[in-house]
């Protein structure tokens, strides 16, 4: 049995904690394979889990039992490590790099820099995998002082490991509605989500129209004072779009799995919106899809993997890859200088612009033909029922974190015989 350390915001309410806690359970459902410490580390300034629920006591007591195994100097066969690659170190024989990856079209020289200080890097969607192995930098030659062209790189090797499908029991959320129809956002209000224009060109759009909009939202946290600042930056659009019937609803604060499955499947809530730059994968979409709720997004970045299925080509009698989804046009161009993130999001890198015309037709075109969206959704929620189960993704993730030790095996015996 293996020792792994898994250094990860296990606790963090974020995009980053879920993957952590995904992790910690693919790697669970191998008792025979692993055994698992954990060193937690925290995520920005996001919140702490703090339900006294059995996973995460078991997570207390992993983290419990590495601070006595440590403090007696003890070793592991391997470290897991989540979170942005600037951070990763060389501190196990084998050492396991696990990253959201990218939402734009270039990772940062720094993230190339220190994919040498693991032996494979899992990511969680095929964009970021693409995009991870196509960039390339000019560097210098120290000697020559010549340019070489494209010639810093990744050469380690990279998995794809998607999300699996989680069935929770609806906790009923009462949100006293004022309309039947409305649409869901739930996001971090950042520059990459991009929730300005989702915000303002649906009131443009629905401005004489009975539709709601219900943003479940957050800057950081979900603190009181957050939620003053996001009623804050919320009422600063409001205040261009005063008569109008359309109605916008914030929804701030901690809900539990079962509180957001509820939300998902609220009689009242008919469609997500995610109108974002780039997503590493998008696992609010991924779970709204899973629930059968109708998406309206772009055919960009991670979502791309888990929104398009077969569909039956009735004339030529195949099965043609389709989008189950609104798809809003988009342009790529340069990130905004706001968002760059030295390390991180670099200046030269891109990410998709919703455009605004196809934004408000697609919207549009889900209030009044929504029949149509959601038979889509139904088809989309077989496709992922039956291709993300827990049961073959935490497969997935096991096999790439096998791998790591056939490829050491391997080496030694070529070593060997040399």
């Amino acid at each position: 049995m293996r020792k792994i350390l898994v250094k990860a915001p296990v606790l963090s309410r974020s995009g980053y904690g879920e993957q952590s806690r995904f992790a910690l359970r693919a790697l669970k459902s191998r008792p025979d394979l692993y055994d698992i410490y954990v060193y937690p580390i925290g995520w920005g300034k996001t919140g702490w889990i703090h339900e006294d629920s059995e996973e995460k006591q078991w997570i207390d007591a992993a983290i419990k039992k590495t601070a006595e195994y440590q403090s007696g100097g003890g070793n592991y066969d391997a470290s897991l490590q989540i979170t942005i690659p600037n951070e990763w170190e060389k501190i196990a024989p084998v050492n396991i790099g696990y990253t959201a990856g990218i939402e734009t079209t270039r990772v940062s020289p720094a993230w190339i820099e220190k994919s040498e200080n693991v032996d494979r890097i899992i990511v969680v969607s095929n964009h970021s995998k693409i995009v991870y192995q196509q960039t390339s930098y000019t560097v210098t030659n120290n000697q020559t002082r010549e340019m070489v062209e494209g010639d810093f790189r990744c050469v380690k090797p990279i998995d794809v490991v998607n999300y699996p499908v989680r069935k929770y029991e609806p906790k009923s959320v009462d949100l006293k509605l004022d309309y039947d129809f409305n649409f869901l956002v739930v996001s971090q209000w950042g520059p990459r989500k991009n929730l300005e224009n989702t915000i303002g060109w649906f009131l443009e759009e629905f401005k004489n129209d009975e539709v709601g909009l219900v943003l479940k939202v957050n800057i950081m946290n979900n603190s009181t004072m957050d939620m003053h600042e996001s009623t804050k930056r919320l009422n600063k659009i409001l205040t261009v779009h005063k008569n109008r019937k359309c109605k916008i609803y914030l929804l701030h604060g901690d809900m539990s799995e079962q509180e957001m499955t509820g939300l998902y499947v609220h009689p009242q809530i008919k469609a997500l919106i995610n109108l974002s730059h780039g997503e590493g994968y998008g696992l609010p979409m991924f779970e709204a899809a899973y629930n059968e709720l109708p998406i309206v997004t772009t055919g960009w970045s991670g979502q791309v993997d888990f929104l398009y299925a077969p569909k039956r080509d009735k004339k030529k009698k195949v099965n043609i890859v389709r989008p189950h989804f609104a798809s809003v046009d988009y342009l790529l161009a340069l990130v905004q200088k706001e968002a760059v993130w030295d390390g991180v999001i670099e200046k030269e890198s891109a990410w998709c612009y919703p455009e605004k015309d196809s934004y408000k037709q697609n919207i549009r075109n889900v209030y009044k033909q929504y029949g149509k969206y959601k038979r889509l959704a139904a088809s989309l929620k077989k496709h992922i029922e039956k291709n993300f189960s827990a049961e073959k993704i935490y497969a997935d993730f096991t096999s790439s974190v096998e791998s790591c030790f056939k490829e050491e095996q391997q080496e030694d015996v070529e070593l060997m015989v040399f």
